[in-house]
């Protein structure tokens, strides 16, 4: 596959990571200088999150300051945060003047109220104007994600008087592939695309040629909806409303990429019980107590399992062979557990799994986990009679497995939708909870079983 120019050019971040250690260790300031001024802005908040504290501070003062503002909207937000503490309200301000509304406000969100109202005064009053008008609103809703640039048009005009106007303001906000349609009052009513201002009759009017079907996005539409929205009827951009229909600003489809990307670093970080914006580099003190709490949860939940094994110490004195055995018990239930849970908090997070359809998902896992215990059993039962010459075990070992898939199936399902109703994100309580389940049950299955049947 061939490469272009440009791409031949684009440093690999690695790459620049090692070329900067090695001008950093040998004190070459003027080469670091000119490393960073080879990357994208965004590069360089990635180089940013990749080194420890203090090598990121020498980095980000060589940054150029006509692109610091840019930098920063792209940094995670616990890097930029431990970025913006050094940094003086007016530099601050003067920093976030010509970025998008929705990137200075993601910036603003991160400091003290008391610094962003320095922060704000600081600024000229068109600036802090538009600002203002999304800081009212939570950063993770349409609100918070608008920006305030938008071209607005009439339904009474004629395209060529559109034509005459965007000529006049000799620019357009970026990623504008439509101008939003509103009233005397500012209520929006619908679209024109850029499309139809340079193909259609230059003297047919805005209201004959508008898109009307396209509704408005209320400002307090929780971001994860405003991603679903632009996925299901494929925008590349959208008005924002408030209760009145006023239009507010506009979302344009790089900040929902920005949301779906978030979404997928909280998914996985939150199984290990960790935060999408975690630092790599934090203190590690910082990151110890963070960890500490999942940790102490964790074992909390090993003494209730190893509780269970210890109500059976007399059976497996007895015959030492369950000891050897029941990890595969429990380890068989968690990962068939773990596959039935992440297919639910997946529809619980796109929208596709509720108490409408939770039954159905139910029965089918169960009968997944009912056709696998029986597979896995007789292959788990054959190693064993082979192994011990012993059927009785065998069969056991079997039929604990079959209990604890089926058990594995029916947490993996209810768990998420419990915790979705309780309020508690199922991604970060789920997989603890569930691997206690399943060792539970897995030992009680067995360990049970054995005492039932095996021991005389």
């Amino acid at each position: 596959m061939s490469t272009t120019a440009d791409e031949e050019k684009t440093p690999d971040i690695q790459d620049s990571l090692h070329l900067l250690h090695e001008a950093l260790e040998a004190g070459a300031e003027t080469q670091v200088q000119d490393l960073i001024a080879t990357l994208h802005p965004s590069q360089i908040a990635d180089v940013l999150e990749s080194l420890p504290p203090n090598e990121r501070g020498m980095v980000w003062e060589l940054v150029r300051p006509d692109i610091e503002g840019e930098v920063l909207s792209e940094c995670q937000d616990k890097v930029r945060a431990g970025l913006l503490e050094d940094m003086a309200p007016r530099e601050v301000a003067a920093v976030t003047q010509h970025l998008d509304t929705d990137d200075a406000a993601d910036i603003l969100q991160d400091l003290p109220e008391p610094v962003v109202d320095e922060v704000l005064l600081a600024m000229d009053e068109q600036n802090r104007q538009r600002l203002a008008s999304v800081l009212t609103y939570s950063e993770d809703t349409a609100g918070g994600l608008m920006n305030t640039d938008v071209v607005t048009v009439r339904a009474d005009v004629i395209l060529d008087v559109v034509s005459r106007y965007l000529r006049l303001r000799g620019a357009i906000p970026e990623k504008t592939d439509q101008l939003m349609v509103v009233d005397r009052e500012g209520k929006y009513l619908g679209v024109l695309p850029l499309s139809e201002v340079l193909i259609r009759d230059p003297e047919a009017t805005v209201g004959e040629l508008m898109v009307q079907d396209i509704e408005g996005i209320p400002a307090s539409l929780p971001a994860v909806d405003v991603a679903k929205l632009f996925e299901q009827r494929d925008l590349v951009s959208a008005a924002v409303v408030n209760e009145a229909g006023v239009l507010l600003g506009r979302i344009t489809i790089d900040d929902v990429v920005d949301v779906i990307q978030e979404r997928a670093d909280h998914s996985l970080m939150s199984l290990a019980g960790l935060g999408e914006e975690d630092d790599m580099f934090a203190p590690i003190v910082v990151s110890t107590r963070r960890r500490a709490v999942w940790l102490g949860i964790n074992l909390a939940t090993c003494f209730l399992a190893a509780w269970v094994i210890g109500r059976f110490e007399a059976t497996i004195q007895q015959l030492v062979a369950l000891a050897v055995l029941m990890p595969i018990v429990a380890s068989m239930g968690g990962i068939a557990g773990v596959q039935t849970l992440t297919i639910a908090i997946r529809g619980i997070a796109v929208g596709q799994l509720g108490a409408a359809n939770a039954p159905w998902l139910m029965l089918k896992e169960l009968v997944v986990g009912l056709f696998n215990g029986l597979i896995w059993a007789m292959v788990v039962g054959g190693i064993v009679i082979l192994w011990y010459r012993d059927v009785g075990l065998g069969l056991i070992i079997g039929l604990a497995m079959v209990i604890n898939l089926l058990a594995a199936a029916a947490s993996g399902a209810l768990i998420p939708l419990a915790l979705k109703r309780l309020g508690v994100d199922p991604a970060i309580a789920g997989g603890v909870i569930l691997t206690t389940v399943t060792d539970v049950v897995g030992f009680m299955a067995f360990l049970g079983l054995a005492s039932l049947f095996l021991i005389r």
